[in-house]
């Protein structure tokens, strides 16, 4: 049996140091809804590659400095 990955973010912290983007003003940038984005950032729900990539996409960085998994 496969191990069971952890995919953590830092989302929050992210938000903090762009300003204090808001939960809407990066769903808006990422084509997702609030609801969404509250919970990918609360660790309840992985995004699919391509919308991981559109939020790195929103905050400018590698998609390394958003998320990263340990097993």
């Amino acid at each position: 049996m496969p191990e069971k990955l952890e995919i953590t973010n830092n989302i929050r912290t992210l938000r903090f140091f762009a300003h204090e983007m808001t939960q809407q003003e990066l769903a808006e940038k990422a084509g997702v809804s609030r609801q969404t984005i509250i919970a990918v950032e609360a660790g309840k729900y992985s995004p699919s590659l391509e919308l991981a990539f559109r939020i790195a996409d929103a905050f400018g960085v590698p998609i390394t400095e958003v998320f990263s998994y340990t097993k």
